[in-house]
């Protein structure tokens, strides 16, 4: 496995500056934030000079590209076709750049209608066309299982695996995202091991003794940290994931408030390097 890190704290910096100090630091790979207007791949813009000079330079720092991330909802039917058009620009420009992951959300739950029902009304007809010219390109469209989102537990991830079946359809997982939730995070890596693509490394601190004052339904009592400073198991973890059959990244998403950009990232590669 590898140990790398979402670009997205980088925003305001240059992807060049960005590879430098991740290979410095000792990083294997980068998920690169991407999009419309993004500073480190905005895909309104990319060109197949682009793809030649990222290329050289993730190559002369002896680096990978472990995915192109943009973050949006696709789902939502006022925008859907807007977002279907360029959500296609960022499977063309991995396919340019030999990145054979994109990284996505799953949308949002339609108004008036719940998870189960967005999805199969939604995301299918969403989805499938996408995932099908992503296929043709060699491309795999991973959605990150923030609870917010149409996957919220794994019965959400059953219903949208069901009603896009494809076999290049699947998940950046993120454990952070199912601790907080009481689901079992290590059960998810075995049930869903085939259509693990790509994994976000972010752990959650719980506070309990806040929880059992204001309850479960209050915020307060849990936060994203990074890896290492929270709840998460990371060898038990990265050992399911061996059995699984991945082999991928551990890409770092550093959502801690209470830590640097720079040294949150350093922390956490510290402790996952430990153990792959």
């Amino acid at each position: 496995m590898q140990v790398g890190f979402l670009t997205a704290p980088f925003g305001g910096d240059s992807l060049d500056s960005v590879v430098a100090f991740a290979a410095g630091a000792g990083f294997d790979s980068l998920e690169v934030a991407s999009g419309p207007g993004s500073k480190h791949l905005d895909i309104n813009t990319f060109s197949s000079a682009d793809a030649d000079r990222i290329k050289e330079l993730f190559s002369s720092n002896n680096m990978k590209i472990s995915s192109l991330a943009w973050y949006t909802d696709v789902v939502h039917p006022a925008s859907r076709q807007e977002q279907a058009t360029a959500f296609k620009k960022l499977v063309d420009a991995a396919h340019a750049l030999d990145v054979d992951v994109v990284c996505t959300l799953a949308g949002m739950p339609v108004e008036g209608k719940d998870r189960f029902r967005t999805i199969d009304e939604d995301c299918k007809p969403a989805f499938t066309p996408l995932v099908e010219y992503a296929a043709d390109k060699g491309i795999r469209i991973c959605l990150e299982n923030w609870f917010a989102t149409n996957i919220q537990n794994l019965l959400h991830f059953d219903a949208i695996f069901t009603a896009v079946p494809h076999e290049n359809f699947g998940l950046n997982y993120d454990p952070s995202h199912l601790v907080h939730q009481e689901i079992d995070y290590l059960r998810a890596v075995d049930e869903f091991k085939s259509r693990i693509f790509h994994s976000h490394a972010k752990d959650t601190e719980i506070r309990k003794y806040q929880r059992d004052r204001i309850g479960s339904l209050n915020g307060g009592w849990w936060r994203y940290v990074i890896p290492g400073t929270g709840v998460i198991d990371w060898g038990e973890y990265i050992a399911h994931l061996r059995v699984a059959g991945y082999d991928g990244v551990l890409s770092i998403e550093h959502e801690d408030g209470t830590v640097g950009r720079e040294q949150g990232m350093e922390i956490g590669l510290r402790h996952l390097k430990q153990f792959i």
